[in-house]
C-alpha cells in the first residue's frame, strides 16, 4: 500500500534523486533513473562555480538543471498532497477502497505541500534569475567587444 504522505516527503527530500518515483513504481521507472542525472550536473555546475567563479560559462548553464529538477520534485509533492483519496488510491493502490487511510490528507502531508511550495517556489525564481542576469550580463560584455 503506497502511502501518500510519504510520497510528498519522498518527492520533497529526495526526489532529485528519484526515491518518490521508486517508492511508488518500483526499481524498473525509467525516469527515477534518469532524475539523478539533472542532479548530478548541477550539482557539478556548483562545483566548478565554487572552483572557477560565477563567470564560468559551464557553471551558469548547469546550475539551473539543479533548480529546475529540485523545483519540478517540489511540484510533484504539491500535487501529490494534494490529490483526493479517492484518486490516489485508484492510482496507486487500485486494489484497495477508494477511501482507504493511505490516501487521506493529514497534518504531514499539509507540512509536505507547504514546504514544496516555498523551497520550490523559491529555487524556481532563483534559477531564472541566475539564467536571466548571466545572460544580459553575458549580452553586455559582447555589446562591449563590439563597440570598441
Amino acid at each position: 500500500m503506497k502511502n501518500k504522505t510519504i510520497a510528498a516527503w519522498l518527492a520533497f527530500i529526495v526526489g532529485p534523486l528519484g526515491m518518490h518515483r521508486f517508492y511508488l513504481r518500483g526499481l524498473r521507472d525509467p525516469l527515477g533513473w534518469l532524475l539523478p542525472i539533472p542532479t548530478a550536473l548541477g550539482l557539478y555546475g556548483l562545483m566548478r562555480a565554487q572552483s572557477n567563479g560565477l563567470d564560468d560559462l559551464w557553471s551558469w548553464a548547469l546550475i539551473p538543471l539543479l533548480g529546475f529538477t529540485i523545483a519540478g520534485c517540489a511540484l510533484t509533492a504539491i500535487v501529490y498532497g494534494l490529490m483526493t483519496p479517492e484518486k490516489w488510491n485508484a492510482r496507486f493502490n487500485p486494489s484497495i477502497a477508494a477511501d482507504a487511510a493511505s490516501g487521506r490528507t493529514d497534518w504531514l502531508t499539509i507540512g509536505a505541500v507547504a514546504l514544496a511550495l516555498l523551497v520550490g517556489t523559491t529555487v524556481l525564481l532563483s534559477s531564472i534569475v541566475l539564467i536571466f542576469q548571466h545572460y544580459f550580463e553575458y549580452q553586455i560584455e559582447e555589446a562591449r567587444k563590439i563597440s570598441h
